[in-house]
């Protein structure tokens, strides 16, 4: 396998560098020794170095990116421009640019490293964390089909993956990057409505988390569009129909529609990698 032949510098290795390093080991995708990872905070270091023993960690790096052929940006957008001029003379003129910021295209961050560097841009999502994740992924002007192969294989180690055009990304920011959010949202809505009608909090929240994931595994396994799946629920006069009805009353369609198209504003509003 291509992914085995490599090792992988995660810089900032918060909670999607640590579900990556994670997906990765656990898949035997990668060695422990393969694997450097980054953060500036000693103990969050510890944490990493306990979770998963054999990784190379330090807050240097540069000396994470030295001889690296993959090196994974999972720090915030902000101090990307920052971090990017500390290790670009560092950088292998051949290693493989792993992105996972929100908003910067492959474009910007290959003028930024001022060198031809192949740069793979992902909008990974935090359920990656149980290996659930959603990601898409985009190859810049120069990255290879075993470029993409590699990044492929590194998310499909942690969920789904899809492979889009770049033009598409900020759109994926807006609908799945940012989706758990809505859900979490709505999870915690369905509780509360459920301890209103008399459910204690414990057996509400593992109730609205259960059809939640139930009806979305649904989705994903029958295939079926989702109004089909609605229709199967709701009989004439029926109480899944009344409680449609009501949702629709107070716009929650137009309300997630409006929701994906301010998240995605917002990611182009995030392009310009500042110093």
């Amino acid at each position: 396998m291509v992914l085995s032949r490599q090792t992988v510098a995660v810089i900032g290795a918060g909670n999607i560098g640590r579900a990556l390093i994670g997906g990765l080991l656990k898949g035997g995708y990668l060695g422990a020794d393969q694997v450097r990872a980054t953060r500036r905070n000693p103990l969050a270091l510890d944490e990493l170095q306990a979770s998963f023993p054999g990784i190379h960690t330090g807050t240097d790096n540069v000396a994470a990116v030295d001889e690296a052929s993959v090196v994974v940006l999972a720090i915030k957008p902000q101090n990307a421009g920052q971090i990017i001029e500390e290790i670009r003379d560092h950088v292998r003129k051949d290693a493989l640019i792993v992105s996972v910021l929100a908003g910067i295209t492959t474009e910007a961050l290959q003028a930024s490293f001022a060198h031809h560097l192949a740069v793979v841009r992902t909008m990974p999502n935090t359920p990656m964390l149980v290996d659930e994740g959603a990601t898409a992924i985009a190859g810049g002007r120069f990255t290879t089909e075993e470029h993409m192969t590699i990044a492929r294989h590194m998310f499909e180690a942690v969920g789904k993956v899809e492979e889009v055009p770049e033009y598409l990304m900020d759109a994926v920011t807006g609908l799945s990057g940012s989706g758990p959010a809505y859900v979490y949202m709505f999870v915690e809505a369905l509780t509360d409505a459920g301890v209103k009608q008399g459910l204690p909090r414990p057996t509400a929240f593992r109730l609205a988390g259960q059809t939640v994931f139930g009806a979305a595994k649904l989705v994903l396994e029958t295939g079926k569009h989702p109004a089909i799946l609605r229709d199967e629920v709701t009989t004439p006069g029926g109480t899944a129909i009344a409680a449609i009805a009501e949702l629709e009353s107070h716009g929650l369609r137009t309300m997630l529609i409006n929701a994906v198209a301010t998240a995605t504003k917002r990611s182009k509003e995030l392009s310009e990698i500042k110093k």
